[in-house]
């Protein structure tokens, strides 16, 4: 895994990876500019963790998801669509999947805002059923402490062929990335951290999966 740390006083990214010795993002760059509706009745959204330090992780995301004009890719606990506008913005065909019906609502408020187009869904995402919605080359996950065991159970032929999984929960990444390699035929082709509050124990972890068909 990556670490991350103070550099300059500025949070510094530094990620190692197979393809780099490493590589180092400062937060001064921007990646877009966007407009949210943050909060869900309390509930805490990525973007009210401090929007320098989110769009880190986003560009870190985007990095290794790497959209495609025309692809189809899901984003899984999309949110209010923190991930999936900026696929959106990079031409991909883009659906987000939620199980929360307010959030979708304002998901595709987000979207609207800032004329994009993104498809949202309603689903229970912990008894999910992606097949009525195709095949998609890339997937997004970025679950809560669960993890995402049934959605990574759930994978079928054919594959998605890049995976970029976003934890807040190293123990249950570690579970679905077994999952994944050990079953689903993934390899594991990146990894690296975001310290999301300096000083705490509490980091989320970004990998990469690749398959090959």
């Amino acid at each position: 895994m990556g670490d991350c740390q103070k550099s300059g006083g500025s949070p510094v990214l530094t990620c190692m990876s197979p393809w780099s010795s490493a590589t180092t993002v400062r937060i001064v760059s921007t990646i877009t500019d966007r407009q949210y509706v943050t909060r869900d009745k309390g509930r805490l959204q990525p973007t009210d963790l401090g929007e320098a330090v989110n769009r880190l992780l986003v560009a870190r995301a985007m990095e290794l998801l790497d959209p495609q004009p025309g692809e189809r890719i899901a984003d899984l606990f999309c949110g209010l669509g923190n991930f999936s506008l900026p696929i959106a913005r990079r031409g991909a065909q883009v659906i987000g999947f939620e199980g929360s019906r307010e959030l979708v609502e304002r998901a595709r408020q987000n979207a609207a805002a800032n004329g994009l187009v993104a498809q949202f869904e309603v689903m229970d995402l912990f008894a999910p059923n992606l097949a009525p919605y195709g095949r998609f080359d890339k997937l997004l996950i970025d679950p809560p402490r669960q993890g995402a065991i049934e959605i990574v159970k759930s994978l079928d032929a054919p594959f998605p062929g890049r995976i970029v999984y976003v934890s807040c929960d190293t123990a249950t990444l570690a579970r679905d990335a077994g999952v994944l390699v050990h079953t689903q035929g993934y390899r594991l082709a990146a990894a690296g951290v975001v310290n999301m509050f300096p000083h705490t124990a509490h980091v989320e972890s970004i990998t990469l999966f690749e398959r090959e068909e």
